[in-house]
This record gives C-alpha cells, structure tokens and sequence, in this order.
C-alpha cells in the first residue's frame, strides 16, 4: 500500500464532467438512454459526482437538448451528486422543477471569451448570475461557479493572476459555494498554478473552496493537478475517456481523462473511491457508441485498444 507523500490529501473527490462538458462538444448527438446508461456506469465505477447536463438553450447546445427527459432516468442513483449547468433563470427554472439540487454557473476571467461564450461583458455574466446564484439558494441547492480562461486566453493571451483573482471573488462573493478554476485552452504550467492559487488564498479564497479544471493541450494536465494538491486543493474535474473540449475555443483540446487522473492518484496513494477498471470499461463502451477510440492514455494502455 503506498502512502501518500507529506502535503497531499489522503483523498480527493473527482468531479465528473463527461456526461456534460463531454457529450456537449461531440458532432453527434447522443441518444438519451446511452447518456443515461453512461451516468449509470460511471456511478458503478465508483464516481459519487457525475455532473449530468446543462439546461442551456437546444440552440446553443443541441447535444444537450434532451435535459428534461434525461433526469428523470437518473432519479435511481442514491448517494450520487448529479450537479447540471444553468446559463440563467429560465435554465434553473426548468432544473428546479426536476428536483435538481446542485447546480453551476459558467463563467470567464476574461472579456473576451464572456463575449464569445456569454455574448456579455464580465460584468454582464456576474449581474446575469447573481439573481440564479441568490434563487438556486434560496431553494436549498448548492452552487458551483466555473471560471474559465483562468490562466491563458486565445484571443488575449496570458492571463494576469491578480484579474482571475478579481474577478473569482466577486463570482464568490455572489454565493458560490465551489469555484473550479478551468483551463479552457491547457497553457497553464505547474508554477503558474501554484502563483494563482497563491493570489487567491491573499484574496480571501481557500484552497478548500476550489477545485481544478485542466485541459491537456500542452500535456501538463497531470503535472498542473499534482501541483494544486500539493497546494490543498482536494477537489479535481476530469472526463471519463478524455471527452470533451471547448466550442468556443478552437485551440482547447480535450479534457484531463479521468482514467488518467485515477491512475496518477493511485500511484500517490490516494483515495478516490474509483474502480480503475470499471471505469476504463465504461470509456471504452462510449467510445464505441461515439465511433471513435478514447484519447485517455490509460484508457488505451489498460484496454490494449489501437
């Protein structure tokens, strides 16, 4: 059994993105009973936060035009956080009256990308959220607030700590209860990770607050997780399989493939509760409904797939 080194937690709880931030970017639209049967899978591979949909508008996301339908077939996972992504009131609305209890907002450090992603400024998306955030607690649901472009941005650039830093407290103080920094295009680097963190702690945000979102376009996924742990960030988005990317931004590859991430933890002797092969079993099952192999490494090693 190996022991977890000194400064990283003895567990960490991943938040699973691939049933939405996943299936959202893929051409094809799922079927509802395969998404279904995938957040299934991924409950039986141990996963206890499966975040499950968005409640946008078919228009902007057709992939995820089937909210409604899906929750429902999910109302049989006890014990499972099934979070969804809310773009406004309306959106909650609609959450709220299937019983959802946990919700997210999304959104950026910067203005370009709430231009492109929100068709807002920053200061827009932060008054268009704050009555969601104040409505979804007001009705005993928990809210995570996503903060993308949080270290480089495609059309601006590297992006100053002390601005992620601004703008995360102020979506903070709007009553997040989570903050889950992304790194929508993967240009983040272990050090830069660690300076951010380190603003955000001098800015009143804890490490326990927070939680992680990488992408792994220049391959420093791993690398970028391990720093904010040894930081005591204990919270990690992944994607079952790698799924996912950015749609409105062309250079963001997938995200950091939960098989990956598990693998890592493991060897660090760390708890995530995940069943390994489960898991791969699960990707590999996606995979063959989205006629194409998984990205994730550990996948393709543990699966022997080509």
């Amino acid at each position: 059994m190996v022991l977890p080194e000194p400064g990283l937690p003895a567990r960490v709880r991943i938040h699973e993105v691939g049933a939405r931030d996943g299936l959202q970017n893929e051409k094809a639209t799922v079927p509802t009973e395969v998404k279904a049967e995938f957040v299934h899978r991924l409950a039986d591979a141990g996963l206890t936060t499966i975040e499950a949909t968005s409640f946008v508008h078919p228009k902007w996301v057709p992939q995820l035009a089937d909210a409604e339908a899906l929750m429902p077939l999910l109302g049989d996972l006890d014990g499972v956080r099934l979070p969804v992504l809310v773009p406004n009131e309306r959106g909650l609305d609609r959450a709220l009256a299937l019983g959802v209890r946990e919700i997210a907002v999304f959104g950026s450090a910067t203005e370009s990308f709430a231009k492109a992603n929100l068709n807002r400024t920053v200061d827009e998306s932060l008054a268009m959220f704050e009555p969601v955030v104040a409505k979804a607690r007001d009705a005993g649901a928990s809210v995570r607030g996503y903060l993308s472009m949080c270290f480089g941005d495609p059309w601006e650039g590297a992006v100053p700590v002390d601005q992620v830093a601004g703008v995360a407290k102020r979506l903070a103080d709007l009553g997040c209860d989570e903050l889950s920094l992304g790194d929508t295009i993967g240009v983040a680097t272990p050090g830069h990770v660690t300076a951010l963190l380190t603003t955000l702690g001098e800015a009143g945000l804890p490490a326990a607050r927070l939680a992680v979102h990488f992408h792994d376009t220049y391959g420093q996924a791993l690398a970028n997780t391990l720093a904010a742990l040894r930081f005591g960030v204990t919270t990690v988005d992944a994607s079952a399989g790698g799924l996912g990317g950015c749609p409105y931004a062309k250079s963001a590859t997938g995200n950091l493939a939960t098989e990956d991430l598990v693998w890592m933890l493991t060897g660090l002797g760390i708890d995530t509760g995940v069943d390994l092969a489960r898991l791969t079993a699960t990707s590999v099952w996606m995979a063959g409904h989205l006629g194409r192999p998984s990205p994730s490494r550990t996948v393709r090693a543990l699966s022997h797939e080509e």
